[in-house]
Formats: structure tokens, C-alpha cells, sequence
């Protein structure tokens, strides 16, 4: 956004800065741990049966208020308008992903429902978790489509939701990196795991499909919003600029700007991942996907946890499911070698 804002003609620099307007509330509220998921459990609502969906989409007819007004309920059918069924529909899949794999009910554990708001603002380009749910911009047409085009955007999100309740990862610098990071390999195995892909046959692009096809890629793919496979080529863009993120702890960006990097820097922990998996082969949920779900529920892993740290804890939960080497080598290859 910062990058649209200063090469962006005039209507692009107008979007970028109004979304980095509203962005810098939902994620300073992203900083404080657990706060949205306690102000949701004292609200009265009926719990479903554990692996039972309650989704429900609003719209907010382009306006910032929420929730909006309902639009489908759970259990209605389709009403042919893509955003509002591609939302019911992450929604869902994202719910029984974490149902079918971890037998996690929601997002708390506890049977959340889960809810969503479409059409939020004006040409926004953004989506995001607030704690209580997700809301979709639908893009400027121009940059960004709509947000719901992703699942694992969706999926990214909501996987914020699952942090905050585990781990509570303080959202900056490299316990803010991993928040990010762990959404990313979520919201990748979702995306998976829906498309039924081997590791090998997985794109490992995060956001795909969100950018139009005006925007340059950084490789040999659909340019999209990180690349977990190879970071650093999601995108190279004359607008968007050259996608920052590194792949090893070598190229770590120190800076104060993106809550220490938490965007950026996820690139080393997205790759050890990407790694771990590709050195399991098979279906990546049902390994490396198990492995990063154990730690990120281990009580080792503290909110200020750093890679290091992060990456001892997922090797001696890789010992369960006799995956210790692959994961200490995908380690190893992003530059953190934890002790023996």
C-alpha cells in the first residue's frame, strides 16, 4: 500500500491511503492478545453442535458499519452473488478444515460462529480478522480485485482468530512475523487441502487471484501477495514495487516500519515451512500441517516467542510424527539451526 501510495496514479494513491488509514485501527487492535475473543464469549449466542457450521454474511452496502445487514444465514442457498457466497463458502471451508484434520470446533475451540461483511467501504483493498469477523473489501478493479476471490485469504485471516486464542503471538517483530507466517501456512493448507494437492502439486502463492491481471508477477506465476515456495518473487510490479520478503535469515530486514517487519520477515518461517512439507512429501496437512498445529497450541510457545525458539519447539513436536529430520533440514535451510 505504501508502494501504491508513491508510484500509483491519482485514484490508486487515493485507495492506498485510505485503506493504510483504516489498517493501522484493525491491526493496532490485532496487538493487544485476545482482547476481541473475551468481549465475544460474554455475548450470549446458541453454540452449535460440535462439527456443526453457524455462518451468517452481511453486506455493508459500501459503507464502514458493522456488521451490516444479513444477506445469508447458514443453511441458505446461494445467491449468485460472488462475493457474498465466496465468503459463505471460505467461511466453511476454513470451519471444517480445522474440524476434519484437528477436530478444533471454530476458531475458539468452542464452536464460534463464524461471521462475515462484505462490500466494507469504498473501493477498499483489504480483508481482515476484527476479532468478532472477517470483513472483505471489494477492490479498486484497477490493483485489487475482491477479497473474497482467495481462500487462503480468508482462511489467513480467520487463523489470526485460532492464534489469539492459543498462542496470543504479541504482533511484532519476529513473534509478529510468525502470527503472520502461521496464518500463511493455514491459510496454504486450506487452499490445499480444499483442492485435494499433494505438496508437490501446490502453487504455495498466498493470495492469488487478489490482484488483477494488470499487475506483474515475480516469477513464473500469478502475481500474488507472497510467495511461500520461493519469497521474494510474489511480485514485481512498477506500482507495487519488488515483493520484500527474504527466504533466509541472511537477508532478515531489520526495521521499524509494518509493526517490525511482521509482513515482511514471515517470508523465512513461510519457506521453512514450504520446506518441511516438500521434505515429508504427501499431503501437507496431514505431517507438517500437524506439526506447526501441535506447537502453535504447545505452552512452550510464548507470546514473544522469536524463529528460534519457534523452530526448537517444531522440531520436538515433529518427533511424535517421525518427522524430526525433514523439519531440523527446512530449518537449516533458512538459516536457524537449532541445537542438536
Amino acid at each position: 500500500m505504501r508502494a501504491i501510495a508513491e508510484n500509483g496514479d491519482k485514484a490508486a494513491r487515493n485507495m492506498a491511503l485510505e485503506a493504510l488509514g483504516s489498517d493501522m485501527t484493525f491491526r493496532n487492535l490485532r496487538s493487544v492478545p485476545n482482547l476481541h475473543l473475551e468481549v465475544i464469549r460474554k455475548r450470549p449466542f446458541s453454540f452449535m453442535s460440535a462439527g456443526e457450521k453457524q455462518r451468517t454474511i452481511y453486506t455493508a452496502n459500501n459503507e464502514q458499519a458493522l456488521p451490516g445487514v444479513v444477506v445469508r444465514a447458514e443453511g441458505s442457498p446461494a445467491t449468485c452473488e460472488p462475493a457474498v457466497d465466496e465468503a459463505y463458502d471460505g467461511l466453511g471451508a476454513t470451519y471444517d478444515f480445522f474440524w476434519d484434520v484437528f477436530k478444533r470446533n471454530s476458531i475458539d475451540d468452542e464452536g464460534m460462529p463464524l461471521n462475515g461483511t462484505v462490500h466494507f467501504g469504498t473501493n477498499y483493498s483489504n480483508a481482515f480478522w476484527d476479532g468478532q469477523r472477517m470483513v472483505f473489501g471489494d477492490g479498486d478493479g484497477e490493483i485489487f480485485n475482491r477479497f473474497t476471490i482467495a481462500l487462503d485469504v480468508i482462511a489467513h485471516e480467520l487463523t489470526h482468530g485460532v492464534t489469539e486464542d492459543e498462542a496470543q503471538l504479541i504482533y511484532t517483530g519476529q513473534s509478529g512475523a510468525l502470527n503472520e507466517s502461521i496464518s500463511d501456512v493455514f491459510g496454504a493448507l486450506i487452499k490445499q487441502y480444499t483442492l485435494k494437492q499433494t505438496a508437490d502439486q501446490a502453487d504455495w502463492l498466498i493470495g492469488s487471484g487478489i490482484f488483477t491481471d494488470k499487475i506483474k508477477s515475480g516469477g513464473d506465476h500469478p502475481a500474488a501477495i507472497r510467495s511461500m515456495q520461493a519469497p521474494g518473487t510474489a511480485y514485481d510490479d512498477p506500482v507495487l514495487g519488488k515483493d520484500p520478503q527474504p527466504a533466509h535469515m541472511d537477508a532478515f530486514v531489520n526495521t521499524f516500519e509494518d509493526n517490525g517487519g511482521v509482513h515482511i520477515n514471515s517470508g523465512i518461517p513461510n519457506h521453512a515451512f514450504y520446506l518441511a512439507a516438500i521434505n515429508i512429501g504427501g499431503n501437507a496437512w496431514e505431517k507438517a500441517g500437524r506439526v506447526w498445529y501441535q506447537t502453535l497450541l504447545d505452552p512452550a510457545l510464548k507470546p514473544n516467542t522469536k524463529f528460534q525458539r519457534f523452530a526448537e519447539l517444531t522440531i520436538e513436536n515433529a518427533k511424535r510424527f517421525e518427522v524430526e529430520a525433514q523439519v531440523r533440514d527446512a530449518w537449516q535451510q533458512v538459516g536457524i539451526t537449532p541445537p542438536s
